[in-house]
């Protein structure tokens, strides 16, 4: 768990220092640091607003708890949280590259009608969607115990190193670029992503809701059981200890949504989401190129216009 809140921490952390700190660099660098306050006021409510909805967020699934529907929201949450997931790497590859230019933009904007309330809301709508995408993963990796991530050292570290990557990126000092940065850690998230798809089936076929063709396509319990009870019931049964400790298992499967004994649904839809997640990246990387060609072709036929225009 603590791993995967400080891939999870780290990536929204990052991603509202850097659209914070674009906009502060920039109302410094065109003279208006004046308005710096206001960006930091919108910043800082925001990260109130996020303890709010973490807070509402767990009398809610306590209310759940209470009415014994629980199973049924943490299934409901790791679903809508895998998609979160990948929607968000998908939405920073893609915007990235201009994020710079867009946030600038705005506070042109914003400046040039001397609207401070927008720049605090601006800044304010930036972090909570951070603030609350956070929360909704913690419920989702801890099954509803959102408290324990937050007070765990994985939350506090991934803080800590966007901070640090944030300032290095500001102050020019780091030289990895940043598009590097969330390639490594978009593949993680991908990977989180398709553990939670796949534990969520899992909850669903030991609630028969959904039934298995085939419960167990292997068994890999002897080299790697998923839990410590797993490696003493093997132990016990076989005489024999599995080569890897239940802890490793425990901690794969936090991390990965690792399965000793699959079933085949689950092994489809994780080799399936992978599919999925090729698929996108083939098609966005297609339209991009198409893109490039049409864009430099049109290059191409302004420069030879004017020469036309000559020999006519």
């Amino acid at each position: 768990m603590e791993v995967q809140a400080l891939l999870i921490t780290f990536r929204e952390a990052l991603e509202a220092l850097l659209i914070v700190g674009i906009i502060t660099s920039y109302l410094k660098r065109v003279g208006h640091q004046e308005y710096t306050k206001y960006v930091w006021l919108g910043a800082g409510l925001a990260i109130l607003a996020s303890v709010g909805v973490a807070i509402l967020f767990q009398v809610v699934f306590t209310g759940f708890a209470a009415m014994g529907s629980e199973t049924y929201l943490k299934i409901g949450i790791m679903f809508v949280s895998a998609i979160l997931l990948t929607q968000m790497v998908f939405w920073m590859a893609e915007h990235s590259r201009d994020m710079k230019k867009s946030v600038e933009g705005k506070m042109d904007q914003f400046i040039t009608a001397g609207n401070v309330i927008g720049m605090v809301i601006h800044s304010f709508l930036v972090v909570l969607r951070e603030g609350v995408e956070t929360v909704f993963f913690f419920a989702a990796i801890t099954h509803g115990n959102i408290g324990a991530a937050m007070q765990g050292w994985g939350a506090t570290t991934g803080i800590a190193v966007a901070a640090v990557v944030s300032y290095l990126f500001f102050k020019g000092t780091m030289r990895i670029p940043l598009k590097t940065f969330f390639k490594v850690t978009g593949a993680f998230i991908v990977l989180i992503a398709a553990g939670l798809l796949v534990q969520g089936i899992s909850m669903l076929q030991d609630l028969n809701i959904i039934g298995s063709v085939m419960p167990h396509v292997y068994d890999l319990t002897w080299l790697l059981p998923e839990h410590p009870i797993d490696y003493e019931h093997y132990l016990r049964d076989h005489g024999v200890a599995p080569v890897f400790s239940g802890e490793v298992g425990v901690f794969l499967k936090a991390l990965f949504g690792y399965s000793s004994m699959p079933s085949l649904e689950e092994v489809i839809a994780y080799i399936g989401y992978f599919v999925v997640i090729y698929l996108l990246v083939a098609n966005r990387n297609t339209k991009k190129n198409a893109e490039k060609n049409a864009e430099q072709t049109k290059t191409v036929v302004q420069a030879l216009e004017p020469k036309k225009k000559k020999v006519m």
